[in-house]
């Protein structure tokens, strides 16, 4: 098992190298082989999104529910015409680990005064939060190994799990970030599952901590977190040196297509940060600061 998804990943790399080069030199090569699901191959990036409704888990997989709910809906930077227009993107955020539960109270208020899409809070707070959220559209998320991600995947599965009982609606974990460097591909994939699994039926979001990694690790987490399920892939925790770049957000959404949606964290202070996020790419905003973002007002938030 190991070597076939080490091989696999290899495959996929190597492709997605050459596409890319051959789209920064002005012409594209098709791309018909992509990570597999389950058992079966499914199509590279650019041509997923048919495919998705072909596919046997179509009704379950976390990825699906998530496009037909219209949480990885593409809204076309033109369409933003205002600061406040941004607010559909952002989910609400607040992770420092002495937050209060009146804090959290307030987040969830803002996000409902702003029309946040959700707010994001650390697993011991989505029953606060979701509560709080009860018979609004904002939506509660629960980050898991969460920030290092070097957990064991039965860890984070129950995890989710409990995070999901307490009325979370989405969850964002964090990719085990060295098991991926030592080329420990098939752990990264199970971890990255494992989550799914116990997510379901609520989409999940993988935090690849961008900064820490080369472009080709960055490339290899997106495919294996498409494999594996996940119905995003996300930057960065916020607790890392470094955040989001716009780059970065551009190289993702090459790597996962149109069918996965992207989100870009840490570091988004400002409406110009988050409309370059928009303009590479991005379909969510993590900030702490979204209020600022909005309203166009400066803000200190680190996240």
């Amino acid at each position: 098992m190991s070597n076939d998804v080490n091989a696999l990943v290899d495959d996929i790399t190597d492709r997605v190298k050459r596409r890319l080069d051959a789209l920064r030199v002005g012409k594209e090569e098709p791309c018909t082989t992509g990570p597999a699901r389950g058992n079966k191959a499914e199509p590279a990036a650019a041509d997923c999104a048919p495919a998705c409704f072909e596919c046997e888990n179509h009704d379950s997989c976390g990825t699906s529910l998530s496009v037909r709910s219209g949480l990885t809906e593409r809204v076309t930077p033109d369409k933003l015409r205002t600061s406040k227009d941004i607010a559909q993107f952002i989910d609400h955020t607040l992770l420092k680990p002495e937050a209060t539960r009146e804090e959290v109270l307030k987040l969830c208020e803002e996000a409902k005064k702003y029309g946040f899409a959700t707010v994001c809070v650390n697993s011991i707070n989505v029953g606060t939060a979701a509560r709080a959220l009860h018979g609004s559209p904002v939506l509660p998320i629960a980050v898991v190994g969460f920030p290092l991600g070097a957990g064991l995947p039965s860890a984070k599965a129950f995890e989710t799990r409990e995070a999901v009982r307490c009325g979370a609606k989405e969850i964002d974990t964090v990719i085990n970030i060295g098991a991926l460097r030592s080329k420990d591909y098939a752990l990264v994939q199970k971890d990255i599952e494992a989550v799914v699994q116990a997510a379901k039926p609520w989409p999940v979001k993988v935090i690849l901590e961008t900064s820490q990694l080369k472009d080709e690790e960055k490339i290899i987490a997106c495919a294996l977190s498409k494999a594996a399920g996940a119905a995003f892939v996300k930057t960065s925790t916020g607790f890392a040196q470094g955040g989001a770049t716009a780059e970065d957000v551009a190289l993702m959404r090459r790597i996962v297509g149109d069918d996965v949606g992207v989100k870009a964290s840490g570091g988004v202070r400002s409406t110009e940060d988050a409309m370059k996020m928009i303009n590479a790419g991005a379909n969510r905003i993590g900030a702490s600061a979204s209020i600022a973002i909005v309203t166009g007002a400066k803000s200190n938030s680190k996240y």
